[in-house]
């Protein structure tokens, strides 16, 4: 059943819609990702704990939601904000509606806003906090398209309410995403069925890599499974000591949700790490891998989320689409000279940073997903990359 439903901003603009799922209201910080299909990986990556999502391809739910698909153990955003949510759909595979999964766990999906002016708001003026709230009591009487397209006439008093309420909602740095996130005790990986194509070599070395758990998505540790790897996942605020106990191959650092300036657990233990391990970062886990080496990050004014980013890789100066989802960045000029590190790949679109790797030491990082899930395998070469270094000591 839908119910009337609005998102407002902390900036005073209001989104009137129908909510599936869920009453009461949520808040969190609204983003925008621009990949066309894959919505059910998106709704279960960790790294959108505490968002509220908004899909720009605006036909969402036409192939439906299974079991087998979900990137972690359950949908982690705070609400989900859709143009259209098909009422039917269509694929074999087919289990149950999105908004049904997602209803399963407490989560709203807002449907009937025009979603191409929101992600334009947030393209121009940022990020900003949100709040997605069902309109109970004493509502104006209208019909479907006057409610959708904003004519519905509500009390000031009423909108303003729900934007203070929008402004109050906490901001991800005061938040501890990651410790609600990570798995909270070690385990030992083991892949379900999984056919990749093109197949990737197996190593007969069967390497032991830890995968320290910031937030990690499962295409990360398939990833590792599929060439051989036995994966022991470590959760957020193992120490080195820990890590070393394990008696690891080599070591990846996972991505995760909120800023990574919060990770400092994280960043301790990976500072102790990178001269005793092949170490590889992706997103969170490359921004943390940059603090543990003093440099700096920063917000990006409305990040990265989406399945079609260009990224130059410096070296061979080769050009790869890639799967991104992160709000922060690693700051080129605040890397010191003195860590070993240097830049090695850029992103196309705004030049920031998107890989780093040490000259001498077997470590290197992406900020985008080699995983991808959903998004293009043009990069899972880099999982080969790594398990070379890893087989070179």
């Amino acid at each position: 059943m839908q119910h009337r439903a609005i998102l407002s901003l902390e900036t005073g603009e209001h989104f009137f819609g129908y909510a599936h799922g869920p009453g009461g209201e949520v808040g969190g910080e609204v983003v925008f990702n621009t990949s066309m299909t894959g919505y059910q990986e998106i709704t279960t990556d960790p790294s959108y704990r505490g968002q509220i999502v908004v899909l720009a391809y605006p036909l969402i739910n036409n192939y439906g939601a299974n079991r087998h698909d979900p990137e972690s153990r359950r949908p982690w955003l705070a609400g989900l904000v859709v143009r259209e949510h098909a009422e039917r759909a269509s694929n074999w595979r087919n289990q149950q509606p999105l908004s049904e999964f997602l209803s399963e766990f407490g989560i709203p999906v807002l449907s009937g806003i025009d979603t191409r002016r929101l992600v334009r708001i947030l393209r121009s003026g940022g990020v900003r906090k949100g709040l997605l709230s069902r309109v109970e009591g004493d509502v104006p009487d209208c019909d479907r398209f006057a409610w959708i397209t904003g004519r519905a006439v509500l009390p000031d008093r009423f909108l303003t309410e729900l934007q203070k309420r929008a402004a109050a909602v906490p901001a991800l740095s005061a938040q501890h995403l990651i410790e609600e996130v990570t798995y909270g005790r070690r385990y030992e990986f083991e892949s379900g069925p999984w056919d990749p194509w093109p197949a990737p070599e197996t190593r007969p070395s069967r390497p032991r890599i830890a995968l320290l758990d910031t937030g990690a998505k499962s295409n990360i540790a398939r990833s590792l499974a599929v060439r051989g790897c036995r994966i022991s996942v470590l959760p957020y605020g193992v120490s080195a000591a820990e890590v070393d106990a394990l008696r690891p191959d080599g070591v990846v650092l996972a991505n995760g949700p909120g800023d990574p300036e919060a990770a400092v657990r994280a960043v301790e233990t990976v500072g102790a790490l990178i001269e005793r391990y092949p170490l590889m970062g992706i997103c969170l886990g490359h921004q943390v891998l940059g603090l543990a080496i003093g440099a700096k990050t920063s917000r990006l004014k409305f990040g990265h989320r989406g399945s079609n980013h260009p990224v130059k890789e410096l070296a061979s100066g080769r050009v790869c689409i890639t799967a991104q989802n992160h709000g922060f960045q690693v700051e080129a000029e605040s890397i010191p000279e003195s860590s070993g590190f240097a830049v090695s790949h850029l992103n196309l679109n705004d030049g920031s940073v998107e890989g780093l790797a040490h000259r001498d030491l077997p470590v290197f990082s992406v900020q985008y997903h080699p995983e991808a899930a959903p998004g293009p395998q043009d990069n899972q070469h880099l999982f080969d990359r790594f398990l070379d270094l890893v087989e070179s000591r």
